[in-house]
């Protein structure tokens, strides 16, 4: 069989369990090494910019390193960190500069080359080499840049309910308007790691309780000071402070246990001029609590994507601009976006980027029997496609070469499916998950049969995504979801998780491309966790709920 097993898992095929409802931190550090010297009777001063695109079209600076000095083999102590979101692809341009004045254009200074990729590419390889290039395409000579993805683990949040009471008023008509900033201390002094919202004109306010993240407040260090201060707001931006005061994550959980915490305000200056001054008010802590957000992110498993096409007669004649395989003379149809939408995501996951395509429900050459899972490129031994392009490419060639049919059997995709990724476990290359994206038009005819190897699969490390084309009726996928309970078999023995993500293509005609493939791939990373989580594989070193 065309089956081959992907490379070594890095972390011992480990994976991390998240939920989907959060994002995910990633730390990446850069290096490079030959760069181009630009200066005369020294080295370069480089520097890297990292930009990012997610919309298409429009790039933007998310953050700078630092400059090394007459270097041209720097090693960046400045760290990026970026939010990744699996279902988008996020594309990732890192920019180096010579920098030689004290501009913030980045214009102004001379450019040592580059290098774009997804977000994802970086995550999946955890360590990236690749060489730099010039605006024009051209090798910046011997230059490459080294990108390390690592997650930020400590996913621990706080969880507050604020309040406080007779707080000093700074406006002359009303009453202030107060809100909370929360500083963690470092190396450096105070950074800002949270600004409450502003309630109006209240000396005795209630905030709504709110969340920061543990690693923001005081980088896990319960006995860290925290600084809080308490300020008027004023829409002109001179805000006025109203009081201070600093404490610790160990205090505050230690008092709100028992009771709430209370802590005054302090204006020093206010302190200062008043002989009788006591406090500008009082800040009570209802409630501080440590709590666990699980995230998934697929940094340590490599994915197996496999295309099952729908070549149903219902989907109308592909020479007939009725038909939904009909190829508008723009190049598009709903199976050829639902394929760049998914694809897309799915590619910089896979190590070989060489995908398996198949068809079903046509009739095919030589014999023109009726087949329910066919190569779309009529290579049984090595029905591989390169890349997402390969898939398109060989979806246009086998187009015109076969019989629209029927009926819509789903079971023998899935099951062909399901055969690879036990072999996999049998292999035990725990870190393969394998991706069945199923394009349909139409209701299946073999739904026991369908259901029972969707339960049979739930076991293994797969998940099916189903995208409904056209306008039919797609009750049965509906089912198929288990979004309204756990799916069962026709005997009645249910699927042990959620493996099936069902979304109808029509509800996405009109929107940009990621937006199909974000919703398309909402429960993938859930499903992966589950998948885990069910043959009892959990990440070292998880930070525990306090």
């Amino acid at each position: 069989r065309y089956f081959r097993p992907r490379g070594a898992p890095p972390s011992g095929g480990r994976i991390s369990p998240m939920a989907t409802s959060c994002v995910t931190k990633v730390e990446l550090t850069v290096s490079c090494e030959n760069l181009l010297d630009m200066d005369v009777g020294s080295k370069s001063d480089p520097l890297c910019a990292l930009l990012m695109n997610t919309s298409g079209n429009q790039w933007f600076e998310v953050d700078r390193t630092e400059r090394v000095k007459n270097c041209l083999s720097p090693k960046f102590a400045k760290k990026f960190v970026v939010d990744y979101y699996f279902e988008v692809v996020q594309k990732l341009r890192f920019c180096l500069y010579d920098i030689d004045n004290k501009t913030i254009d980045l214009s102004d200074d001379d450019f040592l080359g580059e290098f774009e990729c997804s977000l994802g590419q970086i995550v999946s390889s955890s360590k990236l080499t690749r060489p730099l290039v010039l605006k024009n395409k051209k090798p910046a000579g011997k230059g490459t840049i080294t990108i390390s993805a690592e997650e930020i683990k400590d996913n621990r949040v706080v969880n507050f309910e604020m309040e406080a009471r007779k707080l000093d008023n700074k406006d002359f008509f009303g009453k202030s308007d107060p809100y909370l900033e929360f500083y963690r201390q470092t190396e450096t002094g105070w950074q800002l790691a949270h600004r409450t919202e502003v309630v109006k004109n209240n000396l005795n306010p209630c905030w709504k309780p709110f969340k920061i993240p543990l690693r923001s407040l005081c980088a896990g260090d319960m006995e860290k000071p925290i600084k809080i201060e308490c300020y008027d707001y004023d829409n002109d931006g001179s805000h006025d402070l109203i009081g201070i005061f600093e404490t610790s994550m160990k205090r505050l959980q230690e008092a709100s246990r028992s009771a709430p915490a209370e802590f005054e305000c302090i204006n020093s200056k206010k302190k200062q001029k008043k002989k009788n001054y006591k406090n500008s008010g009082v800040v009570s802590v209802k409630v501080c609590q440590v709590l666990m957000v699980t995230r998934v992110i697929p940094m340590c498993f490599t994915s197996f994507f496999q295309v099952g096409i729908d070549f149903t007669g219902s989907n109308g004649d592909p020479r007939s601009p009725d038909s939904l395989h009909y190829i508008s003379p723009q190049g598009v149809n709903e199976y050829l976006s639902a394929i760049w939408s998914v694809g897309l995501v799915v590619q910089d996951y896979d190590s070989d980027k060489m995908f398996p395509a198949f068809g079903f429900g046509a009739q095919i050459p030589p014999s023109w029997q009726v087949s329910h899972e066919f190569p779309l490129n009529f290579n049984p031994t090595n029905p591989f496609c390169a890349g997402v392009e390969g898939v398109v490419e060989a979806y246009r060639m086998c187009l015109p070469q076969v019989k629209l049919y029927g009926p819509t059997n789903f079971a023998p995709i899935i099951n062909h499916m399901a055969h690879f990724a036990q072999q996999a476990l049998q292999q035990n290359t725990a870190s393969q998950y394998f991706v069945l994206l199923i394009i349909t038009d139409g209701v299946i005819t073999d739904m026991d049969q369908t259901r029972g190897a969707i339960v049979a699969a739930s076991r293994l490390p797969m998940s099916i995504i189903i995208v409904g084309v056209g306008k039919a009726d797609f009750t049965d996928m509906e089912i198929l979801d288990g979004d309204d309970g756990r799916l069962r078999s026709i005997t009645g023995e249910p699927a042990v998780r959620d493996i099936v993500q069902f979304v109808p293509f029509r509800k996405f005609q009109n929107a940009p491309r990621e937006m199909l493939a974000q919703c398309v791939l909402a429960e993938l990373p859930q499903q992966v966790t589950s998948y885990f989580r069910y043959i009892n594989l959990s990440p070292p070193h998880e930070p525990k709920q306090s």
